[in-house]
């Protein structure tokens, strides 16, 4: 099922880049936009993780160089019995994390200094095993992938707002401007806000620890809102990679409100029988 949602999306995706490539070209457009997104989507399926990883400027870690958080990733991973992925540090204020790669043979996760210095153990590990849910849900390979496909209709309708002939058909017009774009970013909502519910239960349940991952999440998502992310603001489709959305505006935001998923997580927690249900926004152990 996950496959075939993978596969609608992306035909969808590809459908709207044929018809903004329509709009500008005529037949010819159409054609040449079906060949780019077919290369697009080639490339990105075999380079996803050095694609995402390029644009955070992210250094990967291991055992020597950051003991504490590497072990902490190779634990979780080594619970899932899943492989064990490359871990990177992105140098970043703004608290967030993200996952990426083809296939769980393939991944990578990866944190920010803001986020490393803002959590507990506890909680940096909830952050850490609902990254590693997306990739055991494989989610990452799609999540990549809408996202560069998204960038480039949003740069593609940018091309037509300079050079489309202003005497020529204003709906066409209107079309590659506005509403292709805005299209390509209500498919992007439908992926990430549903997998995102599921990568958060799939990470508590991982950690064993879904108070632990609602505390993080209340901590990180204000901060994420009121410190720049360069990465998000050159690409806004990126936002979609975060555990935390960035700063936008809600009607846009690529994830759940904050609250509803911390609503989940506590009563997972309940079900778990980890602990009282009781707001995530209070304080709690940091040990």
């Amino acid at each position: 099922m996950n496959m075939l949602k993978t596969t609608m999306l992306l035909a969808a995706l590809t459908a709207l880049f044929m018809a903004l490539g329509y709009t500008l070209g005529g037949s010819g457009g159409a054609v040449i936009s079906l060949l780019v997104a077919a290369g697009m989507n080639l490339f990105t399926y075999w380079n996803a993780d050095k694609i995402v990883l390029k644009m955070h400027n992210a250094r990967e870690v291991d055992a020597q160089s950051e003991p504490n958080f590497y072990g902490l990733v190779a634990n979780l991973a080594r619970r899932a019995n899943m492989p064990m992925p490359r871990v990177y540090i992105v140098d970043n204020p703004n608290p967030n994390a993200f996952a990426t790669g083809r296939n769980p043979e393939n991944a990578a996760v990866a944190a920010t200094t803001g986020l490393l210095s803002m959590l507990s153990r506890d909680e940096v590990e909830g952050v850490m095993a609902h990254e590693l849910a997306h990739v055991k849900n494989r989610d990452t390979l799609i999540m990549t992938m809408v996202a560069t496909i998204a960038g480039a209709l949003s740069m593609l309708a940018n091309f037509g707002l300079f050079f489309r002939d202003s005497e020529r058909n204003g709906l066409a017009t209107l079309l590659a401007v506005l509403i292709a774009p805005f299209a390509a970013m209500i498919v992007q909502l439908a992926i990430s806000r549903t997998r995102e519910y599921g990568a958060d239960r799939t990470g508590a349940e991982m950690s064993g620890k879904p108070l632990a991952l609602a505390a993080a999440l209340a901590k990180i998502s204000g901060a994420a809102q009121a410190i720049p992310n360069p990465v998000s603001e050159r690409n806004p489709s990126a936002a979609q990679l975060y555990i935390v959305p960035t700063h936008i505006s809600e009607m846009f935001s690529t994830h759940p409100a904050t609250e509803n998923r911390i609503a989940e997580l506590e009563a997972l927690a309940e079900q778990m029988g980890s602990g009282p249900r009781r707001s995530a926004l209070d304080p709690l152990s940091r040990g």
